[in-house]
């Protein structure tokens, strides 16, 4: 992988998430403005790992494991929010029979994981050794 490229492609294909994210929940669509706040971090993680190694990131979605990949100092909190917006990739792509995670997410639940997985985000990008 030309580092470069991968760097580019992570990067925009992240900020593209996150404008898709605010859309979704300007519109109302809690559980898959959440869906695209996990894409966001997960693509922000690989841009980190192609800066670092200079190689295709591992095929994952599990936001904690890409941190340790790159070494990253995760707090216990950063570790618990990681864990819960991995959470919304699944529970969004394969809910349940009673829909229980859509039910979970209203305005206010997706607003405040919305700002966490903002300030992740700009945390994030400050990682980044471009």
């Amino acid at each position: 992988m030309d580092k470069e490229k991968g760097i580019k492609y992570w990067l925009e294909s992240a900020e593209d998430d996150w404008r898709v994210a605010n859309h979704l929940f300007e519109k109302g669509d809690y559980s898959y403005a959440l869906f695209f706040g996990h894409l966001t971090i997960e693509k922000i993680l690989k841009v980190i790992y192609v800066d670092r190694f200079g190689e295709t990131p591992p095929f994952t979605h599990r936001l904690v494991y890409l941190a340790k990949k790159v070494s990253l100092n995760l707090t216990e909190n950063q570790l618990e929010l990681f864990e819960a917006i991995t959470d919304f990739n699944m529970e969004a792509r394969y809910p349940d029979d009673k829909f229980s995670f859509k039910k979970k997410c209203t305005k206010d639940f997706a607003e405040k994981y919305l700002t966490n997985i903002k300030e992740i985000k700009e945390w994030l990008l400050h990682q980044i050794q471009l």
